[in-house]
C-alpha cells in the first residue's frame, strides 16, 4: 500500500513540474524588423460555403465561406467550433445582425445581380462580422464591423486564434474593407454608441516586446465617428 501511494505521489509532482515548464505560447514573434509574416493559404483544405445572408433593409446577400477538412470516419478534428469524427457543413452562425465563426472569407452579392466578390483577397481569419443596424438607420451609412486575424503574428505558418485579434470596418457591399487598429495591437474590445453615433475601442500593446499581452503593457482607446463618410481612428484618454 505504501508503494502505492509512492507512486501516485510521483506522477502528481511529475505533473506539476512538467505544467510549470510549459511555456506560454506567445502572440507576436518578433524579429529584426518588427514585421508580422503573411501566412500562406493551405492548399489540402477544401473551400465550402453557407447559404447567403441578407442582413434586414439592405439590398446585398452575403456568402460565408470557410475551410473544411476532410477525415476519414474516427478520426478527429478541428472543425468550426467543434471537435468532430463525422463531416458537418455548417460554417456560420447567425444572431441578430451578426454572423459568427471561423470564416476565412465572406462573399457579397446585390441582390440583382449574379456577380459574387470576396471581402478579402489575402488569407483572413473572421470570427465576427456585425451590421450596424441603427446607424444605418439613422445616418443611412451601412457598416460592418469584423474581428478578425489577418497575420501570422507568431511566426508558426498559420492564420489562427493563436494570432493578435484586430478590428475592421467595410460598407454593406464589401467594398472599402478598411483596418482600424493599429499593426500589434490586440484588439480587447468594441462597442457602439449609438447616442453619438460612434464606435469605440480598446487595444493593448505589447510595450515590453515579450511576446504576450499582460499588465506590464499599454492600453488605447480610440472612437471612431461612423456618421462620417471617412473612417477617422481619433484617440481618447478616459484616464
Amino acid at each position: 500500500m505504501k508503494k502505492y501511494f509512492k507512486y501516485i505521489a510521483l506522477i502528481l509532482v511529475g505533473t506539476v513540474i512538467s505544467c510549470r515548464e510549459e511555456v506560454k505560447k506567445p502572440k507576436v514573434s518578433y524579429d529584426v524588423s518588427n514585421k508580422v509574416s503573411i501566412a500562406k493559404t493551405d492548399t489540402t483544405q477544401i473551400e465550402i460555403a453557407d447559404l447567403p445572408i441578407q442582413m434586414e433593409g439592405t439590398n446585398y446577400l452575403i456568402h460565408p465561406v470557410g475551410d473544411l477538412r476532410v477525415f476519414e470516419r474516427g478520426s478527429k478534428a478541428r472543425y468550426g467550433s467543434s471537435s468532430v469524427n463525422d463531416v458537418s457543413f455548417t460554417i456560420s452562425n447567425l444572431g441578430e445582425y451578426e454572423i459568427t465563426g471561423y470564416l476565412q472569407n465572406l462573399k457579397f452579392q446585390k441582390v440583382d445581380s449574379d456577380s459574387i466578390r470576396p471581402l478579402s483577397d489575402k488569407p483572413v481569419l473572421i470570427l465576427t462580422a456585425t451590421y450596424l443596424k441603427t446607424i444605418a438607420d439613422k445616418t443611412h451609412n451601412n457598416v460592418m464591423v469584423y474581428t478578425l486575424t489577418d497575420s501570422d503574428t507568431n511566426k508558426d505558418g498559420k492564420i489562427d486564434t493563436s494570432d493578435i485579434k484586430t478590428l475592421y470596418l467595410s460598407d454593406i457591399s464589401g467594398e472599402n474593407f478598411t483596418k482600424v487598429s493599429a499593426d500589434l495591437e490586440e484588439l480587447v474590445d468594441w462597442n457602439l454608441i449609438e447616442s453619438k453615433n460612434r464606435l469605440y475601442f480598446r487595444t493593448i500593446e505589447d510595450t515590453n516586446q515579450n511576446g504576450q499581452f499582460d499588465k506590464n503593457d499599454v492600453l488605447h482607446y480610440n472612437y471612431i465617428d461612423l456618421a462620417s463618410k471617412k473612417w477617422e481612428v481619433k484617440a481618447y484618454k478616459p484616464i
